[in-house]
């Protein structure tokens, strides 16, 4: 059995996680290799949720991968339906991806700006704008730097 255990209501909420997902995994005839289990234990480490299609006629044959991948990634099998598995993991604090997310610094972000019209008769003015890691939108609607620029020690001596 797995590790991990879900209760009904548990298992009924990871059903409709994972319904808008697309399969990650695919298993094709040659069955639950350990390349696929190895892609599967990355996507379930980064994912936590995931979808496996198999290509597979067989019910009972699904069945018994959907229980062995659940038994050897540590997962809960959270439904079966079809040729669709999905399977549960919780997602480790500290992952790899957000880590390198941190590191990296804000993306850019596209933001409306809305400007109202002095007289109040006119209708608001909506603007997109983008706006970078380092900027940020001040209350009067323009863009400015969060942090100082840094500037050369040979830039500051001329």
């Amino acid at each position: 059995m797995p590790l991990i255990e879900l209760s009904p209501a548990e298992r009924k909420e990871k059903r409709g996680d994972a319904h808008h997902l697309d399969p990650v995994v695919m298993i094709g005839a040659e069955g639950l290799t350990p390349a696929v289990l190895k892609e599967a234990e990355a996507a379930i480490r980064s994912h936590g949720l995931i979808k496996v299609r198999v290509f597979s006629d067989d019910r009972a044959t699904r069945e018994a991968m959907l229980h062995e991948m659940a038994d050897k990634l540590n997962a809960a099998p959270v439904q079966h339906i079809g040729k669709l598995l999905v399977l549960w993991r919780p997602v480790e604090e500290g992952a790899a991806g957000a880590d390198a997310d941190a590191e990296r610094g804000a993306a850019p972000r596209t933001v409306k700006i809305l400007k109202f019209s002095k007289s109040g008769h006119h209708r608001p003015q909506i603007k997109k704008v983008t706006v970078y890691g380092n900027q940020r939108v001040t209350a009067g609607g323009s863009i400015k730097r969060a942090k100082k620029r840094v500037t050369s020690v040979k830039k500051k001596a001329q």
